[in-house]
């Protein structure tokens, strides 16, 4: 019977035990929902520690955050800037902030002060006018920036991308500046960013490669879907510093002439570029389509270049001589009293004179007009 009892007693214990146990466990769990409830802004989508505010028309990023937030999407609205406001509580978990497709415009002074720990920002499909140097807190941790289809407008270029030169992103080792106008970038713009490993300029309309480009310690460079027509010897010959350089090149017009042959021989040699086989000639007309890989040097030909200027340069000739043709016309319809005078007086004395040798004539062949003349001569 006492160890029945005992048994009892000790079923009794475990089984209250168990229960408090499941009790608090309950309690923890509904306290934590109804805090994740209570911190969600409207219109936006929480769980666990990522925020989703996806395509709700917002004008602004909700400012009700939870503080726990880890990931924050806030795309396909319509924010036109982000500023100091934007983020009135320090988010100290925060490290990834979607704000792609909000037709974005301006990036104010300490626009992500309050987010010591952003890792990746992607800022792409906005139409950014202003972005300042001060953007981001002066000990960021900033390492992925996505500035794709961003910058529409290369005439201010040099201002869009001076945020670039401060300094102030040193951590930054993937730069995607794909899908801009950016044609000519400034010189060493990347030249601050000493950690920089990926940069994407796709189809950017680059004409050039800015210098400065390669003083950055690149692995991979996206050039695709440029307006390149040749490399210079000088940039090759930074390619060759790099031997750990990976370049993508394809889909740009290249000028299939003598002034490529440098190009064409490193190019056969070198294995940095990793889509050589598909970098094609658009010019001249007679190689276009040509694989760069398959082209002789006794291919590349300067011919077509002079015959081109020969031709403008007859075009020129002609359309001068057209001018001056056009100008002496003009100036003889103008002075075309002048003129006609001018030849009547030339008319009178050519027939005067005509008259004089046609009298002296007559008395030559006549021996008494003749004698007679020179008897009135004497």
């Amino acid at each position: 019977m006492r160890l029945l009892s005992t048994s009892c007693g000790w079923n009794r214990e475990d089984n209250r035990g168990r229960v408090l146990n499941s009790g608090m466990i309950y309690l923890l769990l509904l306290l934590c929902v109804i805090l994740t409830c209570h911190g969600c802004p409207d219109k936006c989508l929480c769980v666990s520690q990522t925020v989703k505010c996806q395509n709700q028309d917002l004008n602004d990023i909700p400012h009700s955050l939870p503080n726990n937030t880890k990931v924050l999407f806030v795309t396909g609205n319509d924010i036109s800037g982000i500023s100091v406001d934007s983020f009135p509580t320090r988010l100290e978990l925060l490290t990834d902030l979607y704000l792609s497709g909000n037709e974005i415009e301006s990036v104010d002074v300490q626009a992500f002060e309050n987010l010591p720990n952003l890792v990746r920002l992607d800022l792409s499909n906005n139409n950014i006018l202003n972005f300042s140097e001060r953007a981001f807190p002066s000990e960021n941790k900033v390492q992925v920036l996505n500035l794709s289809s961003t910058f529409h407008n290369h005439t201010f270029m040099d201002e869009f991308l001076g945020f670039l030169q401060s300094g102030n992103l040193d951590q930054l080792t993937v730069l995607d500046l794909s899908n801009n106008d950016l044609v000519i970038l400034p010189d060493d713009i990347f030249s601050s960013l000493s950690h920089l490993v990926n940069l994407s300029l796709q189809n950017s309309s680059i004409i050039s490669i800015p210098n400065g480009t390669l003083k950055v310690p690149l692995r991979d460079l996206d050039l695709r879907d440029n307006s390149l027509r040749d490399l210079p010897t000088a940039t090759l010959v930074q390619f060759d510093h790099k031997p750990g350089l990976r370049i993508q090149l394809a889909g740009n017009p290249w000028r299939c002439d003598c002034f490529i042959e440098d190009m064409l021989l490193w190019l056969k040699n070198t294995t940095q570029i990793v889509d050589r086989q598909y970098l094609t000639c658009a010019d001249p007309e007679a190689l276009r389509r040509s694989h760069l890989l398959h082209l002789e040097l006794s291919q590349l030909k300067c011919l077509g270049d002079m015959e081109g200027v020969l031709e403008t340069s007859y075009v020129f000739l002609g359309l001068v001589l057209a001018l001056i043709g056009v100008i002496f016309l003009l100036v003889l319809y103008l002075n075309r009293k002048g003129i006609k005078r001018w030849m009547y007086n030339i008319r009178d004395a050519c027939r005067d004179h005509m008259e004089g040798y046609h009298y002296r004539y007559e008395i030559n062949s006549d021996p008494r007009l003749a004698n007679l003349s020179i008897n009135s001569d004497v």
